[in-house]
């Protein structure tokens, strides 16, 4: 019988990836999430019955036991950006990521695998950082052999980080850019379930990788990335990290009186903080090299489909070549 793999936030941008890869290998793939029947697109990946969404909360033991019973190797995917209701930093990154490399240390699972993020600092002002750090050491005590993958800023056609740009510049003449001269690597999320697989596969030696792009650019840079293959004359405007601190400490107030009915979806004070430092690839690192795998470069995809944000969206090169015509 194949071997079957559970990978925890499954259904989310990075998971699904990681099920498409897998799946190709001839794994049966179980994905935990919350909301299983918001997920039953992964069923496409596969065979008929070869994926299969099951209910879990990371936050609850029993569904995570359950949903790792056979399984030959575990991926957990499960991240937030915003501390939100139940959902804090410390529930899902420290006691979450803590759950799962117990459980499945205690069943006897061979491999694990666990996707954190460069930014992860036990030090850092970020408490989205410090999360991260402080639940990559739980699951290295937990389960020491676990590999850490931990990527830069991740891109793909369901991203939240081009995709914002994109949408800033279709909204505005003048874009205004917190941390404009901060560093980065985008990385491909395909690149990330790449590593991801291979780890399962048992193609990666236990420990941690830091997996950033070829490139390493600011924000500014890649605004202007975004810019020149959306088409739109627009004006940046970078301005210093506090100048969003009032806004971003208005909205958190919101949210928090709100009880998270009015989320915080334009800038937290954490992500503020978190993005003043810079999101590279250490020196001497473990990397995408380590693997056997060469990274993908940004620009050649945004093509693929920050094309929306266009004036005439997909039909803009149709419409130029209609201009030229008439020239």
């Amino acid at each position: 019988m194949s071997k079957l793999v559970t990978i925890y936030g499954g259904s989310g941008f990075v998971g699904r990836y990681i099920a498409r890869r897998l799946a190709k290998e001839g794994w049966r793939v179980r994905v935990a999430v919350r909301r299983p029947n918001e997920a039953l697109f992964v069923r496409g990946y596969g065979a008929v019955g070869q994926l299969e969404p099951v209910l879990c909360n990371i936050r609850d033991e029993a569904s995570v036991a359950a949903a790792m019973q056979g399984a030959d190797a575990v991926v957990n995917c499960v991240g937030v950006l915003n501390s939100l209701g139940k959902n804090k930093f410390d529930a899902v990154h420290v006691e979450g990521a803590e759950r799962v490399a117990r459980l499945a240390a205690a069943a006897g699972v061979p491999a694990l695998v666990h996707i954190s993020a460069i930014g992860a600092d036990a030090q850092s002002q970020s408490e989205y950082a410090r999360s991260k750090a402080e639940g990559e050491a739980a699951v290295l005590a937990a389960y020491p052999s676990a590999v850490i993958l931990r990527p830069s800023v991740i891109f793909g056609i369901e991203d939240q980080f081009y995709n914002r740009l994109g949408g800033l510049i279709r909204m505005a003449p003048l874009v205004p850019l917190m941390a404009a001269s901060t560093r980065m690597q985008p990385v491909h999320v395909d690149d990330v379930a790449d590593a991801a697989a291979r780890a399962v596969l048992g193609q990666a030696a236990p420990g941690v990788y830091e997996l950033g792009g070829p490139d390493v650019v600011t924000l500014r840079d890649a605004a202007e990335q975004a810019r020149a293959v959306i088409g739109r004359k627009r004006v940046f405007l970078p301005l210093p990290s506090f100048f969003f601190a009032i806004p971003a400490t208005i909205l958190d107030i919101v949210q928090g009186i709100t009880f998270g009915l009015i989320a915080n979806k334009t800038v937290t004070r954490d992500q503020q903080r978190f993005l003043a430092a810079d999101n590279v690839v250490s020196a001497g690192a473990k990397g995408f090299a380590d693997l056997g795998i060469t990274p993908r470069a940004a620009a050649p995809l945004l093509e693929d489909y920050l094309w929306q944000y266009r004036p005439a969206g997909q039909y803009a090169a149709i419409k130029q070549s209609a201009r030229n015509m008439r020239a």
